[in-house]
């Protein structure tokens, strides 16, 4: 009896060690999932599609982005067999994931973010605080054994003189583009000049903290659009506009926002609409503009936009395009038009030589103009009241219609 009851204990002991092994990556697998907030059922779907893809360790799907790009476009492919993509339920799904896949993104970038002020660039444009004074703009001109920049500035002038910046005590702001805001504390160790300029040596800091982290992922762009004021109470989102707009292109688009050029003189703080197509999809986002940014010489501006409203499918459009997260088929059509597209302009300048150095001079010529560089942020100001009175015939709409200024009534 006793050698029975050993038995069948050892039995059920190998058994559970069998199952444990067998089930173990299942386990492991929903356990992160709910770690993540995901639901038993949404987990299942995603394992599923794992084994689907016949993929290696399922979990990686939780800690891995291009693993979890995967699922996404199997998901995608999946929907758009059965029918279901435009459904709620799919497309609440698909941005429950590309929200978790932005949150992998973000997590990456945090870990290689800048540390030291040594790292910086000469070019790179910065804001000082100085305690009781104010903001203050700058740029860095050299960076060695000191942080060398330009003497700050505010309003367009130059209010403290060089030399009582000596033994300040500053905050220095700067956006590192692609990556977030940083801040550091510094010191202005003296004043002199620098190959003919006259600056400020800054102390160099090795604590250089994230001032801004980004909520979503950006990517560059150039898209055509059409932009409309809103001067009502928006109560139809789905609402598709016919009558032409303000024509202008996006720069930069995320889920959240986008930069957008245009003709003219941008203006803070008023709503708009943005019209265009992406992936052979209508896009519709209401936004408010947060900054502006002009250039006088090519009487363009940069407007930085802060998203609304947008409905579900319209940003799993957008983060599907920001992360490239096609099916295999469209991934091939796109691979297919890039390499002609390449192959063409090597052509072109092969049998145009005289041409093809006239459009490098041409591409010169717009990055001089339209870079950067020569913009000058614009501080928000609140909206004129007789702005929403205007209409959009006031202006001339080809090719990039230009804003139009509110107190003469002209165009910028």
């Amino acid at each position: 009896m006793t050698i029975l009851i050993v038995s069948l204990g050892l039995f059920v002991l190998l058994l559970a060690v069998w199952l444990l092994k067998v089930f173990s990556p299942k386990i492991n697998f929903f356990a992160s999932g709910l770690d993540q907030k995901f639901s038993l059922a949404e987990i299942s779907v995603l394992w599923k599609l794992a084994n689907i893809i016949d993929m290696e360790d399922p979990e990686t799907i939780f800690v891995s982005p291009t693993s979890l790009e995967k699922c996404i476009s199997n998901l995608i492919e999946k929907s758009r067999r059965d029918g279901t993509e435009g459904s709620a339920e799919t497309q609440n799904f698909l941005g429950k994931l590309y929200k978790f896949r932005t949150k992998l993104e973000l997590a990456a970038e945090n870990k290689r973010g800048l540390e030291s002020s040594r790292a910086l660039s000469p070019g790179q444009r910065l804001r000082l605080i100085l305690k009781g004074s104010g903001v203050f703009a700058s740029r860095i001109v050299n960076n060695g054994r000191e942080l060398i920049i330009s003497i700050p500035i505010q309003d367009g002038r130059i209010k403290i003189p060089a030399e009582q910046w000596a033994d300040k005590e500053v905050s220095v702001y700067l956006w590192r583009k692609g990556d977030a805001g940083y801040v550091f504390d510094s010191k202005v160790l003296s004043a002199g000049v620098f190959w003919g300029q006259n600056v400020l040596y800054l102390s160099h800091s090795e604590n250089l903290l994230r001032a801004q982290k980004r909520k979503s992922i950006r990517t560059e762009c150039h898209i055509p659009a059409q932009l409309y004021i809103i001067k009502e109470v928006v109560t139809d989102f789905a609402q598709v506009e016919t009558a032409p707009g303000f024509k202008c292109f996006l720069e930069d688009i995320s889920s959240d926002g986008a930069m957008v050029r245009i003709g003219g003189k941008g203006i803070s703080n008023i709503q708009i609409k943005l019209q265009f197509e992406l992936e052979n999809s209508l896009i519709m986002m209401y936004c408010l503009v947060r900054s502006v940014e002009f250039n006088a010489a090519s009487n363009q501006s940069r407007l930085h936009l802060e998203c609304l409203h947008i409905e579900p499918a319209m940003r799993n459009t957008i983060l599907s395009y920001v992360y490239n997260v096609l099916p295999e088929d469209q991934k091939n059509a796109e691979m297919a038009l890039s390499q002609l597209e390449d192959e063409d302009k090597k052509e072109n300048q092969k049998a145009g030589g005289e041409q093809g150095k006239n459009d490098a001079n041409s591409s010169d010529a717009n990055k001089g103009s339209s870079g950067s560089e020569s913009f000058s942020v614009e501080i928000p100001t609140a909206i004129d009241p007789d702005f929403t009175a205007k209409t959009a015939s006031e202006a001339v709409v080809d090719p990039l219609s230009p804003i139009v200024d509110i107190e003469n009534k002209s165009q910028l």
